[in-house]
């Protein structure tokens, strides 16, 4: 196939998702839940979907109209993906920037950009881009070896994070080091002797962990969906409380930050934009997320227009939709594995008859200990109805080992 010649036949007969008339097809770049959850949403909307993943088996799969096998940072499997998609987007950010420079180079449409993938997904150059962009973020710097560890803590005093520059998520790849001999062991755990790049960052004793999800159209209009909060244990994310619990001016705040955080990385589609909220009221950014984002998972049921329907409106170039709330306040409460075993819980008849839980089971095939496998989702008058209602729903879920 001529990758080349077939994206020139696209711009030829006009292939803008403005102007179409048949579907369109919208290319995702992996394959787990957020690809699920986008899909769904895109189908909706008439279009078609094309997921590229790495294994056989993904959530994602039961609903693609098709499906690639492939690495994704192979350059050829992502063009081979690009010639079946009007746009690309990706489910993630662990797609070499390099790499997705590649797509765009023989003309296809890819949001977010390779541009912001790279200023976002090595994240000692995500915090600096942001720091220059005039937003309030951790102490952080780069650290060639143990020495510098200590020397960092004998400047900020101990504790400290120690955390790879990349690919790094739901606590995996970050450390809290108390000591040296804490230091040498993360160092060692976290890859340092083997080369991969590390940063340290100073410790943050926060009071709250706030998250925003903000999407951005092409010509950078934003809308922000209401500021919540996370409740996190082992760095993974449990609970979310919508709305946060903090006072108007500060929810304020924390949404103008993120809509800034955003517009620094050239952001288009849906982000997440997750903050501390220190004891003396500042608010410091601790991380952005360039995809749709576990945070903003409520919104599915508890907003007029979801992030995953937003998300697909900004990388279609169609006008955004309303983030505003249907009920006074939402809560979901993430499933997690808490050990090796079949994808799918006993008790999913129990959790249906609980009145007002949505369940979203994500269809993986098997199990692991912390493992997102689903969520659910409840609306209320108070953020704690809410949550009553959704953590009654997820006590009937139990992903264990069989005997």
């Amino acid at each position: 196939m001529n990758i080349s010649a077939t994206g020139e036949h696209r711009a030829a007969v006009g292939h803008s998702p403005n102007t179409r008339t048949d579907a369109i097809t919208l290319g995702i770049i992996g394959g787990g839940q957020l690809a699920k959850m986008t899909a769904c949403t895109a189908a909706q909307l008439g279009c078609k979907v094309v997921i590229l993943e790495r294994q056989p088996e993904f959530p994602a799969g039961s609903v693609a109209a098709r499906t690639l096998i492939g690495d994704w940072n192979d350059p050829d499997s992502l063009l081979e993906l690009a010639a079946l998609a009007d746009v690309v987007t990706l489910e993630n950010e662990f797609v070499d920037a390099g790499v997705l420079a590649v797509l765009e180079e023989r003309g296809h449409t890819l949001w977010p950009s390779a541009a912001t993938l790279g200023l976002i997904q090595d994240k000692l150059v995500q915090k600096r881009t942001l720091a220059d962009a005039g937003l309030p973020v951790p102490r952080m710097r780069a650290v060639e070896g143990v020495e510098d560890v200590a020397a960092l803590a004998g400047e900020w005093g101990w504790p400290l994070l120690l955390k790879a520059r990349r690919n790094a998520y739901d606590g995996k790849g970050n450390a809290t080091v108390r000591t040296l001999a804490d230091s040498a062991v993360a160092w060692n755990r976290l890859g340092g002797e083997s080369g991969n790049p590390l940063f340290a960052e100073q410790f943050c004793p926060f009071t709250n962990e706030l998250a925003v999800i903000v999407t951005r159209a092409r010509d950078g209009e934003a809308v922000t969906y209401p500021v919540v909060e996370t409740v996190q244990r082992n760095h993974i994310c449990h609970v979310v409380r919508v709305p946060a619990p903090v006072a108007p001016k500060l929810a304020e705040r924390a949404a103008e930050l993120a809509r800034r955080a955003v517009e620094a990385v050239g952001a288009v589609g849906s982000f997440g934009v997750e903050m501390f909220l220190m004891e003396d009221g500042q608010l410091l950014i601790n991380e952005l997320a360039p995809r749709v984002h576990n945070s903003g998972h409520y919104s599915i049921e508890a907003c007029v227009s979801s992030q995953f329907e937003n998300h697909v409106r900004a990388v279609l170039g169609w006008p955004l939709g309303s983030t505003a709330l249907r009920s006074p306040a939402a809560a979901m409460v993430n499933l997690l594995a808490a050990a090796e075993g079949p994808g799918r819980p006993p008790g999913l008849e129990d959790a249906l008859r609980v009145p007002g839980a949505h369940v979203h089971l994500y269809g993986k095939t098997r199990s692991a200990p912390g493992r997102k496998m689903g969520h659910v989702t409840a609306l209320g008058a108070t953020a704690d109805e809410a949550l009553a209602i959704a953590q009654r729903a997820a006590a009937c879920l139990r992903f264990e080992s069989t005997p």
